[in-house]
């Protein structure tokens, strides 16, 4: 690692290479914490691999599995060794209440600066966009209130009653 290099915490460096990779492949939910581990390596953030990379990514980050110790939420489990970037609105382990979301700008190098921004701005966007599209979240709510005059049993009894 060249001496005019800010060394990187292990949590900031997995978060960067989940950025980039969601950067680079817009259309993907997510990826495989390996994916996630080989594009730090090929980044090469430091002269090498640490070995702490593959734990950050599969536990240490993840808003939703319980702290152990790592308590930052920078990334979402979506299924058994999937990861994508944590967003706004995401369920987390309540130990995580007050963990790390993304790193702070001043602590990142020079060319990687420009991830935050691109997070705030066009990953939100595009979660945002998502949900929005999703047809089975827009059923969210529909059915409020209909049992809102009578009680569910009574409900059900009224729509069985000519059922033979």
């Amino acid at each position: 690692m060249p001496t005019n290099v800010k060394r990187v915490k292990v949590a900031d460096e997995v978060w960067i290479v989940t950025a980039l990779l969601h950067r680079d492949n817009p259309r993907r939910e997510d990826f495989t914490v390996r994916e996630i581990v080989e594009r730090a390596n090929t980044e090469s953030i430091h002269d090498k691999l640490r070995p702490g990379v593959y734990i950050h990514a599969s536990q240490h980050c993840v808003a939703n599995r319980p702290p152990n110790p790592g308590r930052y939420r920078m990334l979402y489990a979506t299924g058994k060794g999937r990861r994508r970037l944590f967003r706004t609105g995401d369920s987390y382990h309540p130990d995580r209440e007050d963990g790390k979301v993304l790193p702070n700008k001043e602590d990142l190098p020079e060319e990687y600066r420009d991830l935050i921004d691109w997070y705030n701005t066009k990953f939100k966007k595009m979660a945002r966009r998502e949900a929005e599209e999703d047809r089975l979240l827009g059923l969210r709510g529909m059915w409020k209130g209909l049992w809102k005059d009578e009680k569910p049993d009574d409900y059900v009894r009224r729509l069985r009653k000519d059922w033979g």
